[in-house]
């Protein structure tokens, strides 16, 4: 385990170095990182470390990291890798882009997801690149109703703010805010009305990311109202909550139900494990019925070695994981009968030794 916690830290520490230097860099030596967003960039940095550090932690877990090369295997592998890369394309934007694992449970939950990731994304590569640095818009010289894009210091798009293009880039953050708020609420409205999801829920892993995405999309909705609308009325104070809202949702990053955005790339190269897979099934040595993959069934047995669980067979050849479900409860409920029976045997011999 000291191996793994060295690596990871060695990994988590190179990330947050990465986005350091790239903040640096972007910002060209800092000249357009805005001091007033440090509290920002340090709770980011923390984020970064902390995720690389539990993601590595995860990666190398020996059921996690087998899946992870298997997957990168498959992917690459030479006689099928543009029918593989095709797949894979196809299942982001299915998963991604229409949330099709979430729609599968439920329509309703399907929306609040939708709306939720899609205002988050919106916003994430909005703010981010502005805080760092590596964005940031002038007014050229030559036409003062038009704004440039400069993207880590060369200059790039150029739109009138008038345009429905400029609109959409300065009312992007608008939108994002809208769609979170909706998405939290429908959110809400499923977790009271759903029994189910109300007797299974927690506050730390449920209701506290929501109340989070909630509380940063209304105070950055309120503060763009405030200096639209009402002058600057309140900015001051909302502007200060926004940033306390925003650092503790980044901070929280890598401890609650958030960690799973950063797991979630690895579930693709999971699907195209079980497609492959599916190809070459395993037969019961008991009953001869297919049940597994054969790919899955041996990759199975090598993580349980590695963990030290012995799975053997006693009174047959094989190992358990070639067993089938059902034969495994047969094989089981047999085990249980015989050490019924005999201590049944034990019980009765016991009796009419103590008769005599």
């Amino acid at each position: 385990m000291e191996i793994e916690v060295k690596k990871s830290l060695l990994i988590s520490v190179t990330v947050t170095l990465l986005l350091a230097a790239s903040i640096w860099i972007g910002s060209r030596n800092l000249a357009h990182f805005d001091a007033a967003l440090m509290g920002y960039t340090f709770a980011s940095l923390f984020a970064a470390f902390a995720v690389a550090y539990r993601y590595s932690i995860w990666i190398q877990r020996p059921p996690t990291a087998l899946y992870w090369r298997r997957g990168w295997e498959l992917i690459f592998k030479k006689e099928h890798f543009f029918s593989n890369l095709k797949f894979i394309v196809g299942r982001i934007l299915a998963i991604i882009g229409g949330n099709s694992f979430i729609f599968r449970r439920s329509k309703a939950r399907g929306i609040a997801h939708w709306l939720i990731m899609w205002g988050c994304i919106i916003a994430i590569a909005i703010t981010f690149p502005l805080v760092f640095g590596w964005l940031y818009f002038i007014v050229p010289p030559e036409d003062f109703s038009s704004y440039q894009i400069v993207v880590f210091g060369f200059p790039s798009l150029g739109f009138k703010y008038e345009t429905s293009i400029g609109k959409l880039i300065f009312l992007g953050l608008v939108v994002a805010s809208c769609l979170v708020i909706l998405g939290v609420m429908l959110a809400f409205r499923r977790r009271m009305r759903d029994r189910d999801a109300a007797v299974l829920q927690s506050f730390v892993e449920d209701i506290l990311p929501l109340l989070l995405l909630f509380s940063v999309s209304i105070t950055g909705l309120f503060l763009t109202v405030s200096y639209t609308w009402l002058k600057g009325y309140g900015y001051e104070f909302l502007s200060i909550f926004h940033a306390i809202t925003v650092i503790f949702t980044l901070i929280s990053l890598p401890f609650g139900k958030f960690f799973h955005l950063f797991m979630r790339p690895a579930q693709f190269g999971v699907i195209l494990y079980k497609k492959i897979g599916k190809q070459k099934m395993k037969a019961c040595d008991r009953c001869q019925s297919e049940f597994a993959s054969e790919m899955h069934v041996k990759d199975l047995q090598l993580v349980q070695k590695q963990l030290g669980y012995a799975y053997e067979l006693n009174n047959m050849t094989g190992h358990y994981q070639n067993i089938c479900p059902r034969c495994r409860r047969i094989i089981f409920g047999i085990a249980q009968g015989r050490l019924w029976q005999e201590a049944q045997r034990k019980k009765d011999e016991n009796e009419n030794n103590s008769t005599f």
